[in-house]
């Protein structure tokens, strides 16, 4: 596992350079597009069969050809940023704009179990992760960690593809743009 270094705690405290608010922040960059995506794990430490978990992820990029290298970025703090910390392997289901209801149901803040969230929703288990890929996605990616990166209030996850497919040929990406769900016109 590569190491990172970070910056001392010390700069936690620092306010936004140049006065720019978290408002301003957030208005400029949702106009920026991006694609959207679930990432899965499994917990296996969560009852006598684990359970599945997921989180809607709009932060999520190619980092390197080779070796095969993606990056998501996970909440400090967060279920997902936990599991991840603890076991290394995930996947990722590219959705398309057919699939705008399970980004919705895995963006909501407050739910309360993981469980029910997957009970009506199509997928299979990577060979892998164990995670769940979700059926009809654009394309599915099965990840292990290979380093972890703490930035402000969350954690670039980068994860080194062990396994990459198409199961849907056909569809279009659902993209998010100024706060909303969108589509390719």
């Amino acid at each position: 596992m590569l190491q990172t270094t970070s910056l001392p705690r010390a700069h936690a405290d620092i306010p936004h350079a140049g006065g720019v608010s978290n408002d301003e922040f957030r208005a400029a960059l949702a106009r920026l597009a991006a694609g959207v995506v679930l990432v899965t794990a499994h917990d296996p430490e969560d009852g006598p069969r684990g359970e599945d978990v997921g989180m809607t992820a709009t932060a999520f990029l190619s980092v390197s050809l080779d070796p095969p290298l993606v990056m998501v970025s996970v909440r400090n703090e967060s279920r997902m940023d936990d599991i991840l910390e603890r076991h290394p392997l995930w996947a990722v289901s590219v959705l398309s704009q057919s699939q705008r209801h399970i980004a919705g149901r895995f963006a909501m803040k407050g739910r309360v179990s993981d469980r029910l969230l997957f009970e009506d929703i199509p997928y299979e288990r990577g060979k892998e992760t164990g995670a769940p890929l979700v059926g009809g996605a654009l394309s599915v990616l099965e990840c292990r960690t290979e380093q972890r990166v703490v930035a402000g209030d969350h954690t670039l996850v980068i994860g080194r593809v062990l396994t990459a497919g198409n199961p849907s040929g056909e569809g279009k990406p659902l993209l998010y743009f100024r706060g909303k769900y969108g589509q390719l016109e």
